[in-house]
């Protein structure tokens, strides 16, 4: 049937779980991965799309570290746009729509050809824990299966209650039966828990909507692709999406069922998320607004069916049915299926250690929205770090983490763990301080070096990066050495409506000019020549640009970082008793004592610990 005990078994087949068993795996863990139904790993339970605000960033650090949603995000998409061009190059953001079926197909695919990897069907029942320690996982079927390290990725299975107007029925998702047993088991460790709710639109039948009514939404003109790797292409045809909106009388339908609704008569008290509201949430919070977008995106490329993003709701179906039909192209709309909201269990992740284990049992890792999180690059970020620190920890090795100034992903963590979550949280550009060394262009930079030391990103990977950091810093030296004349660059200036030169000087100079970009310096004959003779790619273009117009905002977050890492470097003791640091405020002490943090700088990112408080820290330690 699978072997009678493995390294590390993965609870729950979703996003998380198939990250992290494809870490462990690929580290060389014998791993089992146990899920409920073997035929929904990886499924997109919300919006059939990967990556966007702060998300894209996310999946280009997983795939940088070697896991595989850049990959399979690539091989099943339908559609690319990097999101906030207008912007900077810190706030650029990938995003694309996929093939929910080929999604959920190529993850399987992946993970079936990864070794040291079992797979088992069952829902777990709880935990086996002795001493302090995760021994293994006990079945439904009562079956015991022994491990060293287990990483939980319930999605919103635990306890999962699902919500349309005044039905409710258990359940993980729709058609599936939620999960029981883990919470209580838990609970009864020790852990605390708490509930959150999250919510999906109506998906409508294509053939009854009108879209010369909605405004299309196409992919980019040149798309490019997540993964940095050569197992993948950029798409060279795309479905479009479209857009569709609200009006006042859809919003004065849907307040007729606002007496059924569960988010408005007590059925509900748990929190949703506050960045991806429920129609009848946005209704309600901005009742000025006359009207809301819908953005009406393709399952996958053969399928007629569509999902309406923007137009979440647990509203009763036959409201969401009247008031959907008054939008812009959906006067004759069929529904495949509702919207619904689910509630389910979690538990708060300050209960957590940088690494994803919990602080209460050795061994035991939590990862996804199960700590409070929303969304699929979330998730999955987490599961691989789970997944990499259960196979360190089986393997008595020093534990993998990323700082804040490393990646988005360390940003992820060390919030969630710091500052807790009391709603579904979400990764945005804002939360990270060092956006501008974090860009999603860098992520094998900054990542792949570091994911190869402890064997999961392979050596071919490294060489590629290798090769394409020299290509950039060559390309920029050029730039710095080679001059160009006034001649040349005057025309070219003159189309910018910049001013022009009067002498020859070096092209960085003209580079740097925020009007000016590639496309303009490659209108001079050597740097063309320069760019054909070296083969460069649009990678290597891009990140050149970046290092030459962004050089000193990047200098100077890199010395911000530096400071950031003298407070990093300074460790608190695990058992560190805080009662002998007389002058820390009170609210400092009990937060101190709860969250038990393992160096002084994530100490200063605990709310309600103040500076004063740090530097109380600082002197007793003699620093």
């Amino acid at each position: 049937m699978f072997e009678k005990e493995y390294d590390v078994i993965v609870v729950g087949a979703g996003h998380a779980g198939s990250e992290a068993a494809a870490a462990a795996a690929n580290l060389g863990s014998k791993t089992l991965l146990i899920t409920m139904n073997l035929q929904n790993i990886a499924q997109m339970s919300c919006n059939p799309a990967m990556g966007g605000i702060a998300k894209g960033q996310i999946v280009r650090e997983i795939d940088a570290l070697g896991g595989y949603s850049g990959i399979v995000s690539d091989k099943s998409a339908i559609q690319f746009k990097m999101l906030n061009k207008s912007k900077g190059p810190a706030m650029w953001s990938p995003r694309v729509q996929s093939d929910r079926m080929l999604f959920a197909e190529t993850w399987r695919f992946m993970l079936e050809q990864t070794p040291n990897l079992d797979f088992y069907q069952e829902m777990v029942s709880g935990i086996l824990v002795e001493g302090g320690k995760v021994v293994g996982v006990k079945t439904s079927l009562g079956l015991e299966v022994k491990a060293k390290s287990i990483v939980l990725t319930n999605g919103t299975f635990l306890n999962g209650l699902i919500h349309i107007g005044e039905k409710q029925f258990g359940g993980g998702r729709a058609g599936e039966r939620a999960a029981t047993g883990i919470t209580k088991d838990l609970i009864d460790l020790g852990f605390e828990s708490g509930r959150m709710k999250t919510g999906t639109p109506p998906r409508v039948d294509g053939r009854s909507l009108d879209f010369s009514k909605m405004s299309v939404q196409p992919g980019d003109a040149t798309p490019e692709k997540f993964s940095y790797s050569d197992k993948t292409k950029p798409l060279t045809k795309q479905r479009d999406c479209y857009m569709s909106h609200t009006s006042l009388l859809v919003h004065d339908i849907l307040r007729e069922g606002f007496d059924r609704s569960p988010m408005f008569n007590g059925s509900i008290d748990s929190v949703g998320p506050r960045y991806c509201p429920s129609i009848e949430d946005k209704i309600n919070r901005f009742a000025d607004k006359d009207r809301h977008q819908m953005f009406v995106e393709p399952e996958g490329w053969n399928t007629v069916e569509y999902y309406v993003n923007g137009f979440s709701t647990s509203l009763p179906e036959d409201i969401q049915f009247k008031a959907l039909r008054e939008c812009d192209g959906f006067q004759n709309v069929k529904f495949f299926r509702p919207g619904y909201a689910i509630e389910y269990d979690y538990f708060p992740p300050t209960q957590l250690k940088h690494t994803m284990e919990t602080k209460l049992v050795s061994g035991l890792f939590f990862a996804g929205q199960i700590n409070g999180t929303t969304g699929y690059e979330e998730a999955a970020c987490q599961g691989m770090m789970a997944g990499i620190n259960a196979h360190l920890t089986t393997y008595e090795k020093e534990p993998f983490i990323l700082k804040r100034n490393e990646a988005y992903i360390g940003v992820l963590i060390d919030d969630l763990i710091t500052k807790g979550t009391e709603e579904p949280y979400r990764m945005f550009t804002s939360r990270a301080e060092y956006r501008t060394l974090l860009r999603q262009d860098n992520a094998d930079f900054r990542l792949t070096p570091k994911s190869f030391e402890i064997g999961l990103a392979s050596e071919k990977r490294l060489r590629r990066m290798e090769e394409k950091k020299d290509q950039s810093e060559k390309f920029v030296q050029f730039f710095k050495e080679t001059s160009v004349s006034d001649t040349v660059a005057n025309p070219i200036l003159k189309e910018k409506n910049s001013a022009e030169v009067k002498q020859s000087d070096k092209m960085v100079k003209m580079f740097s000019r925020p009007e000016i970009d590639m496309n303009d310096m490659r209108k001079i004959d050597n740097v063309e020549e320069y760019i054909k003779e070296n083969n460069l790619d649009y990678e290597v273009l891009d990140q050149a640009e970046i290092q030459i117009k962004y050089a000193g905002y990047i200098e100077k977050e890199k010395n911000n970082a530096d400071k950031l890492n003298r407070l990093e470097g300074i460790k608190i003791p695990e058992n560190f008793d805080y009662t002998k640091l007389k002058s820390l405020s009170y609210e400092a002490m009990e937060k101190l004592k709860a969250i038990k943090p393992a160096t002084v700088s994530q100490a200063s990112r605990i709310s309600g610990v103040s500076p004063n408080d740090v530097s109380v820290m600082l002197v007793y330690m003699g620093r």
